[in-house]
């Protein structure tokens, strides 16, 4: 342990270095209601300093007897003000977020209503006004979790041209229907839409988009199976479709065949995205929590 004082001025965290310590773990060990990410954040947009300079530098050594100071900044004070999400990292080229259920990842029809990208789009500008936010996937509207922004159309076009190298892993927690009675399993179909925008799966190749899931169960009761599910490819819909095709369809998911909605809400969460970073290529995991009532209806 590196400190032996936290006190707030003016909304600032101010640390003691008791012992020589690089700066990221001094953070992390000192700021353990803050994520990793978060914490980078905060280096990145040059919120930390270290007897009163400011420091970017995750290896950056700091000598017993110094303070690390935690500003607050535009940016944090405009991430208090986001609607329906919370930023887990940002750096020049990208923002991730973890995007709440019910709001639309971009507008469809009311141009008025809020959407993660409308709220991203107007956090950065309050930064700088020619700073321009792209999307680069989505999460259907009742489908929480981890979503991910580009801040330039070069960086956009770069993640969505080399998405299956970019994306290592893309992780989701299902609350589906029914005790899952095997432990893991892979489903793969073929997926087309209907023009009443509905997804069917078929077996063999009929045209349609190969789609394949991987799901693992974590726990089950006999009303609930709480499964951890791995895409290999990123369909629409497709781990309700695939869910409703093994006879477990996600919770709350009546379009796709569930009958029961006791978490008042679609039992899906994007809980992992693992990518490689545009830039610097190195490779980052971005996490959000498994909602409270999916653990408590499955345990």
């Amino acid at each position: 342990m590196h400190m032996n004082q936290k006190k707030k001025r003016e909304g600032s965290y101010l640390f003691q270095v008791t012992e020589e310590a690089e700066l990221l773990p001094f953070l992390l060990e000192n700021m353990k209601k803050n994520s990793r990410n978060s914490i980078k954040s905060m280096l990145t947009r040059g919120q930390v300093s270290v007897n009163g300079m400011s420091i970017t530098k995750h290896n950056h050594k700091l000598l017993t007897g110094q303070t690390v100071e935690i500003l607050p900044n535009k940016a944090a004070l405009n991430e208090s003000m986001l609607t329906g999400l919370t930023i887990l990292f940002e750096d020049e080229s990208i923002i991730v977020i973890d995007k709440e259920e019910g709001l639309l990842s971009m507008a469809a029809k009311d141009k008025n209503e809020k959407t993660a990208f409308s709220e991203v789009s107007s956090y950065v500008k309050k930064q700088d006004s020619r700073q321009r936010v792209f999307i680069v996937h989505r999460l259907d509207r009742d489908t929480s979790g981890v979503l991910l922004f580009a801040k330039s159309e070069k960086v956009k076009m770069q993640l969505q041209d080399h998405w299956d190298e970019v994306v290592k892993e893309r992780v989701y927690t299902a609350l589906v229907e029914g005790n899952v009675k095997k432990d893991k399993g892979t489903i793969k179909s073929w997926l087309k839409e209907t023009r009443t925008y509905k997804v069917y799966s078929n077996p063999t190749d009929n045209g349609g988009q190969l789609a394949i899931t991987h799901y693992r169960k974590i726990r089950s009761n006999r009303q609930y199976s709480l499964l951890e599910v791995n895409l290999e490819t990123g369909r629409k819909n497709q781990i309700r479709v695939h869910m409703e095709e093994i006879g477990h369809p996600v919770v709350g998911d009546k379009k796709y065949g569930s009958t029961v909605n006791p978490i008042k809400r679609l039992g899906l969460h994007a809980s992992a995205l693992t990518i490689v970073h545009p830039i610097t290529n190195e490779i980052m995991k971005f996490e959000s929590e498994i909602p409270a009532s999916f653990i408590s209806k499955s345990l």
